[in-house]
């Protein structure tokens, strides 16, 4: 009973706000054929005021209703693409709460209506206060490419020759798919963003420093990959078809239908690509005085199936429930050849003739299936209050088949070889099941609440089964390269936010509360015949991730922000699995089971000034890791073994300055350029018996990036990407700089068909230069992938699409200037 009291006792001030709001409510009717107008935006605003406090957008059947006013005066404006706006004037009192407009007829602009030529470029890039948008769908220079090229695009974002993403020069990032993991990992991202058609892609979002929301994996911050879903009324959609001077070619189709109650889409993509890698490694062993130069070169050929398709069903006014499937099925051969030379440093610092040669061919054959499938429910209680709650299941593997033919030959009186035989046998898989419930209820106009779960179960299994055939005529196990590795982790998340704003004044504070369990195992073939497997070795973790944002409207279109937030990088399974990697038996790389986190605290200083035609956005960034997972490498009998450790602390500081310039109604220009500091402390370790160490290193370093849309005559648009990164330090050594150019054209002959022409690395100078050295060696590696290729895409666009559009999302309506500041993808 007492419960009961105190709980009436909360809810009677509500009732009593909600007796004394106010209400305005009408019906939109359609001039042309005086039927009812659906998705009319709705805005109210009060007199004297600019921006409207309150809105929403008419249902299918054209009736709207407003709640939550207070008393005063206003003014309802009716908007509608193709039609003419207006408006009616209010008043709101104690006696008088409930205003009803009875029909509002909209007459359609038939000036707006007839064909125009356009003659602008939309903007490629938009700043919002705590991410950057890079609208992709336009790009011509990654037409007929992947992911993976279009991510070379984007500013502070960087992809090397095997596909590893960083931003802002740090590898510690998430990549996410529509706002979720979508299963994503360190294991399998590379190849996933390489076999992602381009052509699938709308826009990139980067969010340097989430709010609590999100997810804290990824200390540099997070890649969210927005797919293309065109939700206008009707159906739309295009087919395309390419090929390249490499051999690569690939066809695709997509549709999207929208009614007023219903969405869907779909499509299909086939890419068949070829890539040619070459490079170099040269090596100094200081204790024998001997050293190994090895050359390589090889070809990639993978071909894959990309289909995606989904539904939402607007069940009620109040309720939708949605489901979307993402999947890949492909295959691919890879070959690669290595020549590695060695001997003797003579006393003038020569190389001798060398004393052994190593010929190495590999071969590899794979089979990747990749799927997500995804549902979920949505309640708005209005346009500003609502509950979403999906779950979402990912599974990846990959069949795996290597072959590895070596050659000895040992020089000397009498010249000895010998040939060896090794294959291969593995299937990696991942499954990854995530369950997610987000709340957000915005109080009023000024101040919002969102709390939420997550939980993430991922079991990655990632076995490999190695054969020896000395003689070429019969293959015997090789029981000391047999191993099964499992890592097992599970995540349960809760986070809560509050946002508000006072006058110019704008925060958010945050809390996120993550625990989460570790498990692996590995073992070797003895321990599986003799039973005695091991049992998992399990950590589990429990910490705390706060985010604080501060922001300041120093004038219309001029803000300054502050931030913080708290974030980690967790070892993935490939770093915890202490089995050895053969596939090149002079550089043998193996994980650490020892590996913990590393933690990051990141402090950002943002500056945004928007003038009509110019944008200027201004970050300057700060950025403490303890614990720092980095690539260490050592020399044994002349062999390079390369490890994961937790090696020491870094400090991280930048300035990036990122402008956007349309001139002359023709030329855009986006131009990027990030300066910025590193320090990495001093490390000594103990590893295979070795001491091996790091000495204290820092250094300034800088890259910059432009990219030109040109529109010109006789409907061409033409893109040129430049790029540059100076030299930057990396554990045990330094990255040589580099550069690269892209450039596209499309032509468009009308406004079904088109044609794009792109030249990718078309100074054929895309690579990676670096320097290793410690106390027992020095290496020089070089290596290159891809290199310069031309290609064409046709496509054709079709579609028959109604004046009428569906229902916006309740963020799309316009409010008083309230800003999320914590971001606003939905996804934790």
């Amino acid at each position: 009973m007492r419960k009961t009291f105190f709980t009436l006792l909360l809810l009677f001030p509500l009732a009593l706000m909600a007796q004394s709001a106010g209400t305005i409510s009408g019906k939109m009717i359609d001039g042309e054929n005086n039927g009812p107008l659906g998705f009319v935006t709705v805005a109210v605003i009060p007199t004297g005021a600019t921006a409207p406090t309150a809105g929403c957008t008419s249902d299918d059947d054209g009736n709207f209703t407003v709640t939550g006013l207070k008393e005063g005066n206003y003014t309802v404006q009716f908007t509608f693409v193709g039609y003419l706006t207006d408006s009616r004037k209010v008043s709101i009192t104690k006696d008088k709460n409930r205003i009803a407009l009875g029909n509002i007829v909209l007459k359609s602009d038939k000036k707006m209506l007839k064909e125009v030529v356009v003659t602008e470029q939309r903007s490629q890039m938009t700043f919002e206060i705590d991410k950057r948008v890079f609208t992709v769908d336009q790009s011509i220079a990654s037409t007929g490419g992947s992911a993976s090229d279009v991510l070379v695009d984007i500013p502070s974002v960087e992809v090397d020759n095997e596909g590893v993403v960083s931003l802002r020069g740090s590898e510690s990032v998430t990549i996410w798919i529509n706002g979720k993991a979508s299963g994503l990992t360190a294991d399998n991202q590379g190849d996933i963003l390489q076999q992602m058609p381009a052509g699938s892609i709308e826009k990139i979002e980067v969010i340097t420093n989430p709010s609590a929301k999100h997810s804290p994996e990824g200390t540099a911050g997070i890649i969210n990959i927005i797919l293309k879903r065109d939700r206008k009324a009707g159906y739309y959609g295009s087919a395309q078809a390419g090929a390249d001077s490499r051999g690569g070619y690939n066809a695709g189709a997509n549709v999207n239908f929208s009614s007023g109650a219903f969405d869907a889409y779909g499509g299909l993509n086939y890419r068949n690509m070829r890539f040619v890698n070459e490079g170099y490694t040269n090596t100094r062993y200081f204790g024998s005085n001997s050293y190994q130069n090895q050359t390589s070169s090889g070809e990639h050929g993978p071909n894959n199936i990309f289909g995606r398709a989904g539904f939402t069903w607007r069940m009620t006014g109040k309720d939708e429930i949605y489901a979307n499937i993402m999947g890949m099925y492909g295959q691919g051969r890879h070959s690669n050849n290595i020549i590695a030379e060695s001997g003797t440093i003579n006393g003038d610092n020569t190389l001798s003739a060398p004393t052994r040669r190593i010929t190495r061919n590999t071969s590899q054959k794979g089979n990747p299936l990749m799927y997500n499938v995804e549902l979920g429910y949505t309640h708005r209680w209005s346009d500003t209050h609502f509950i979403d709650f999906s779950v979402g299941h990912h599974q990846w593997s990959q069949e795996r088949n290597a072959t590895y033919l070596q050659t000895t030959q040992i020089f000397g009186t009498d010249t000895v070889t010998h040939d060896t035989y090794q294959f291969q046998d593995g299937k990696n898989s991942s499954n990854n099941t995530e369950v997610k419930l987000d709340y957000e209820y915005k109080i009023n106009d000024n101040h919002r609440i969102e709390a939420g779960y997550k939980g993430d179960f991922s079991d990655d299994n990632s076995p490999v089964i190695t054969y020896n055939n000395e003689s070429h005529s019969q293959e015997s196990l090789d029981k000391g390269l047999y191993n099964k590795f499992r890592y097992k982790q599970n995540t349960h998340a809760l986070y809560t936010t509050y946002s508000g704003r006072i006058g110019k004044f704008g925060f958010q504070v945050g809390l996120r509360g993550e625990y989460w369990t570790v498990k692996t195992r590995s073992y070797g073939y003895e321990q599986e015949q003799s039973g005695e497997i091991p049992a998992y070795k399990s950590k589990d973790f429990f910490k705390l991730f706060p985010s604080a944002f501060l922001s300041y409207e120093i004038s219309d279109g001029q803000e300054i922000q502050v931030n913080y937030t708290r974030r980690l990088r967790r070892p993935w399974g490939g770093q915890l699995n202490d089995f050895q990697n053969i596939s090149d038996s002079t550089n043998i790389s193996f994980g650490n089971p020892g590996l913990t986190p590393e933690y990051s605290n990141a402090y950002e200083l943002n500056y945004l000034k928007n003038w009509k035609n110019h944008t200027l956005s201004v970050s300057g960034y700060y950025r403490t890791t303890e614990d720092v997972i980095e690539r260490i490498s050592y020399s044994k009998e002349r062999i390079i073994y390369t490890t994961h450790e937790n090696v020491a602390r870094t400090q991280s500081a930048g300035l990036e300055i990122v402008g956007k310039n349309k001139l002359f109604r023709i030329l855009d220009l986006t131009t990027t350029v990030n300066l910025f500091y590193y320090k990495l402390d001093a490390f000594n370790y103990i590893i295979d018996g070795q001491s091996i160490t790091g000495k204290a290193d820092e250094n300034f370093s800088w890259n910059a990036r432009m990219t030109a849309s040109v529109i010109l005559p006789w409907g061409i648009t033409m893109q040129l990407t430049g790029r540059y990164n100076a030299k930057r330090i990396v554990a045990q050594g330094y990255r040589e700089p580099n550069y690269s150019l892209d450039l596209g054209l499309r032509k468009m002959f009308n406004k079904n068909w088109s044609i794009s022409v792109n030249a990718r690395d078309l100074l054929d100078s895309r690579g990676w230069h670096n320097i290793t050295e410690n106390d027992s060696f020095w290496r020089e590696s070089k290596n290159s992938r891809g290199g310069r290729t031309f290609g064409f895409t046709l496509t054709y666009s079709f579609g028959n699409m109604k004046a009428q559009m569906p229902k916006r999302k309740p963020q799309e309506v316009p409010s008083s200037g309230y800003d999320d500041m914590g971001g606003g993808m939905g996804d934790m």
